[in-house]
């Protein structure tokens, strides 16, 4: 064990359950339910972080209640039908040595869909809504509220027969046990209200009808915000108070303590924190409320590296950490920890994309850096080649690497080109952005991968269709990545037109009054906007979108959202680039087609996509060697699904 994490790696118990190191994945939404129950898919996603060394495992939040099934993409534990699928978690984690808890939920008035697509009936302890899903909740009638509390004990059975270990109550985020913790939120003057005690009724009632059900043995928790940082939302001295009433009652084991709101935008990136937010940032949040407590405190919240985790624990903040994305980004992660071998662990950069990403776009979990991650049955376990074979590989981006690595990892002698002197591609220019140089450990991370691999690279090498024919290996992976799209704007040559690469590199002044014209609507824009503002420009952000940031991830766009608000950037949406006159950018509304005027303007900034960088693969019609394209040369997209393609291609050769 690395003597610098002694902490970290110490067992802890808690009731009748043993962890073997303070290390825990939080209950996260993973997309990988049938019907309401766990897959096999579940399954294989929690036993691959059970054996690569976490802890204990928390499912995700299952429904405790019909009123609070709106997807059957969640796990709906109100019938016996989830048993067998919590069963097989059970199994699988459990044959790794790592212990597993259920979580039990329900959403309140943060209830954002239905079954069928209609506007839901959200019950809630009052008719207050929220910012975020704009439904007005139903206050729900005390005959309701006593239902809702027995679904909770009766889903947590379920669990128990499954063989599960502990299970968690979640009232954190603004959901329904909070808000009945909340005076904003719960105005009843009925027994579930009307003062602190009544207020703590709706929990402490289910959880005595938790432990009523699964006994003396299994552990209980429950998950709370220390802060839910929202203008209506629990503060940290209200979450202590109510944390000194559940440690008096004595039926709860532990608190595991998170930030932030389901209910509104501002509060919601607490939930999933981005990398513009600080490592680590909730754990003072832990430390108060463990100042005030004895028993156990769980943390989690941007904590994505194990030493950071161990000094959590050495300062008395928490008992166990919540390192979740950690180890989405890499299952091994507490096994390479313990062995010692930090620079073999591929940090998460907490870019938000495949993990929550996909999980509100409908699809299952993965990683932009690891797209293993939530295919483990399909490319969980490297499996060798029948024969080792000679592949080049056309390409240093994100795409060549990951494709390089995979076909190395499988047993082939790979050769990586790149024409320029450093691997990573636009990688490199996307950590040049303001809070965004954590991006480039997805450069770090795979330029590790290519090295534990055994890939030769050969940087200032440019790839032509001759040497390809000198070398004669037995495939060739074009990954030559996209190059920046200029296309003609009218008026181009009385103003000033200079594109994101050109400002990213340094290698254009663009004065003080600037118009950035943003037709991808993602993170390039927003970044280019807060970079010249930060720079003291004057920057008025056009987007062909109906917002800034509209194809990213909602958390991020958010906050970004408002960052460039405080910086004074004035943001035009459904907007496209017109024209250019010597000092004005004529903008036209993609709707209405009147044009938007922009006076007063040194320069114009583009960001208007990629083209395929595709020289090679032309070069190339006729060879009769084995070819595979991957990532930007086929079309230009984003980091994720050059990994993707990578991998896929590495398992193809």
């Amino acid at each position: 064990m690395a003597a610098q994490l002694r902490h970290l790696f110490q067992p802890f118990a808690i009731r009748g359950t043993t962890f073997r190191n303070r290390i825990f994945s939080t209950g996260h939404m993973t997309m990988m339910v049938e019907g309401g129950v766990p897959s096999a898919d579940m399954a294989a996603y929690h036993a691959a972080r059970a054996a690569g060394g976490a802890g204990l495992i928390i499912t995700e939040a299952a429904r405790v209640h019909p009123s609070a099934v709106a997807s059957s993409r969640a796990i709906n534990a109100t019938t016996d039908a989830c048993i067998a699928g919590y069963r097989r978690i059970a199994d699988a984690v459990h044959a790794h040595g790592c212990a597993v808890f259920g979580q039990l939920s329900h959403s309140g008035r943060v209830m954002g869909g239905s079954l069928d697509g209609t506007a839901p009936v959200a019950h809630a302890p009052s008719a207050v809504p929220d910012e975020r899903h704009h439904i007005m909740p139903r206050a729900m009638p005390t005959a309701l509220v006593r239902s809702v509390i027995g679904g909770y004990g009766q889903a947590a059975g379920r669990m128990r027969e499954a063989g599960l270990d502990g299970v968690e109550v979640l009232a954190s985020h603004g959901l329904l046990p909070a808000q009945f913790l909340n005076p904003q939120t719960n105005l009843r003057t009925d027994a579930y209200g009307g003062s602190f005690d009544g207020r703590m009724r709706f929990l402490r009632e289910l959880l005595a009808g938790v432990r009523a059900r699964i006994g003396d043995r299994m552990v209980l928790g429950v998950r709370i915000s220390g802060d839910e940082m929202e203008h209506d939302g629990l503060t940290i001295d209200l979450v202590v108070q109510v944390c000194q009433a559940l440690e008096k009652d004595g039926v709860a084991d532990y608190v595991n303590v998170i930030a932030g709101s389901m209910s509104g935008l501002g509060g919601s990136i607490h939930v999933v924190p981005p990398m513009f937010v600080e490592n680590a940032y909730v754990a003072p949040l832990a430390a108060t409320i463990k100042r005030a407590v004895r028993m156990p405190v769980f943390v989690a919240g941007r904590i994505n590296q194990p030493q950071q985790a161990d000094q959590v624990v050495a300062t008395g903040q928490a008992d166990m950490i919540g390192m979740t994305r950690a180890m989405i980004a890499d299952p091994e992660m507490a096994n390479k920890a313990k062995a010692g071998r930090f620079d073999d662990i591929r940090a998460c950069i907490a870019c938000n994309q495949a993990c929550i990403g996909h999980m509100q776009t409908g699809y299952p979990i993965s990683c932009i850096q690891h797209p293993e991650t939530g295919r483990e049955i399909a490319y969980g376990t490297i499996v060798r080649a029948p024969a080792a074979r000679r592949v080049l590989v056309a390409g240093g981006g994100p795409a060549g690497m990951k494709a390089a690595v995979v076909a190395a990892q499988r047993g082939h002698k790979v050769v990586l080109h790149e024409r320029s002197r450093r691997l990573g591609g636009q990688a490199l220019l996307a950590q040049l952005l303001p809070r965004r140089a954590e991006f480039g450990g997805l450069v770090t991370n795979l330029e590790r991968e290519i090295a534990l691999a055994g890939v030769e690279v050969r940087l200032g090498s440019d790839v032509t269709r001759d040497l390809i024919e000198r070398e004669a290996p037995d495939a060739v992976i074009v990954a030559t990545g996209a190059r920046v799209r200029r296309p003609e704007i009218l008026g181009a040559e009385d103003g000033h037109v200079v594109d994101a690469w050109q400002v990213l590199k340094g290698e254009v002044n663009v004065g003080q009054r600037v118009v950035v014209a943003d037709w991808r609507c993602d993170w390039i824009g927003l970044g280019l906007a807060e970079k010249l503002a930060r720079d003291g420009c004057a920057v008025r952000l056009a987007v062909n979108g109906t917002m800034a940031g509209q194809t990213i991830q909602m958390y991020v766009r958010d906050h970004w959202v408002g960052v460039l608000h405080k910086l004074g950037v004035a943001v035009i949406p459904y907007a496209r680039v017109a024209g250019v006159e010597k000092d004005a950018v004529v903008l036209q509304h993609v709707t209405s087609g009147e044009p938007i005027v922009c006076d007063g303007v040194d320069t114009l900034v583009t960001t208007l996509g990629h083209l395929p960088d595709d020289a090679l693969e032309r070069a190339l019609e006729g060879y009769a060697g084995e070819i595979h394209l991957a990532g930007d040369c086929l079309t230009p997209r984003t980091a994720e699904e050059a990994v993707l393609e990578g991998m896929k291609v590495g398992w193809a050769v």
